[in-house]
């Protein structure tokens, strides 16, 4: 069995928390190598070689491995001991439309699936709680960070001042050209333009110039906002737009094409 090629995350002891990448896998064409997501169009005996793959090296069981059917809305789901009882089709269900999971559960792994939208990553040293959210740009304008970070709070007892944050692998400001829309979106809901969006000449060749966004101070603003310490949020370095080769983008490939798996796994 191939062993994939994670980039791992310091979330300290007894955490696991990590990236995939495209390399070490079976998937073929814009699936190469290595994708676990159902919801692109790759070959299901593919995708169920590379999750093994996965979790032998994670060292858990298959029904172990969480990842939900995202929408680019706001739906959390809590991964419990009531959840696990569900039989597959049900758990299937459940995560139908969901955005973001979180889990105090240990042995079990969470994850979010994305190919530009943003991967982030919350921890809980204190009371042991994990919480993994998909935020493309639709997710971010509904503040999808923050009400995670709430729901931390609410349902498990979080402290901001106890939480570690990894804003993952996604595209950066220089690639996320947007149309007018979509600049507006996020001014309508109140973020501070000039820290999140420059104009910059067209990548079609034209004279025109075309806002940007830059999708991970957005999402770190949003950590920021709820209370977590600056010093205990990471944003990744990695482009997925001018890093394809390595990480799936769904402007360079198309949407069908692989995803970054970005799961988190306490034991």
């Amino acid at each position: 069995m191939i062993r994939p090629a994670l980039h791992f995350y310091d979330f300290g002891e007894s955490v696991k928390a990590f990236s995939s990448t495209r390399k070490r896998g079976c998937s073929e064409g814009n699936y190469a190598e290595f994708n676990i997501n159902h919801y692109c169009g790759d070959s299901e005996d593919a995708i169920q070689i590379n999750r093994t793959s996965l979790c032998q090296y994670l060292e858990i069981s298959n029904d172990r491995l969480i990842m939900p059917h995202q929408v680019h809305q706001t739906e959390i789901v809590a991964i419990d001991e009531a959840f696990l009882r569900l039989s597959a089709d049900e758990q299937k269900a459940r995560l139908e439309g969901v955005d973001a999971l979180m889990t105090g559960v240990a042995g079990v792994c969470i994850g979010v699936s994305t190919a530009d939208c943003i991967p982030v990553l919350v921890y809980d040293k204190v009371q042991r709680v994990s919480c993994a959210i998909h935020a493309g740009w639709r997710g971010t304008v509904k503040r999808i960070v923050e009400k995670a970070v709430e729901t931390m709070i609410s349902v498990y007892g979080s402290r901001p001042s106890d939480l570690l944050a990894q804003i993952g692998p996604g595209i950066h400001l220089e690639s996320f050209e947007v149309g007018d829309e979509v600049y507006e979106a996020f001014a309508h809901e109140g973020f501070e333009m000039e820290s999140i969006s420059r104009r910059y000449p067209a990548s079609d060749g034209s004279s025109i110039t075309k806002w940007h966004i830059d999708l991970p101070e957005c999402n770190r603003q949003q950590l920021l906002s709820k209370g977590i310490p600056q010093s205990q949020i990471s944003v990744s370095e990695v482009c997925t737009f001018q890093q394809s080769d390595t990480y799936f983008s769904a402007r360079r490939l198309g949407i069908n094409s692989g995803r970054i798996f970005t799961g988190i796994l306490m034991f």
